[in-house]
């Protein structure tokens, strides 16, 4: 469980902000969007080849 302690003098949107900050840090949204459907462990890693493949395509296009 996060916890935002509200300093004396500060605005709710700043404690906000600072709240949605360290949620995105937990990367507790990702984990759930991953866990709602089963990729088979081959399917990730062919993925993640063809990932790399247009990252490296990308780089060699842009020298």
């Amino acid at each position: 469980m996060l916890i935002i302690s509200v300093k004396e003098g500060e605005s709710i949107d700043r404690a906000l902000k600072r709240f949605k900050r360290k949620f995105d840090r937990t990367k507790t949204m990702r984990e759930i969007r991953e866990r709602m459907h089963y990729t088979k462990p081959s399917v990730k890693r062919r993925q993640q080849l063809l990932r790399a493949r247009y990252r490296e395509l990308k780089r060699q296009l842009e020298d």
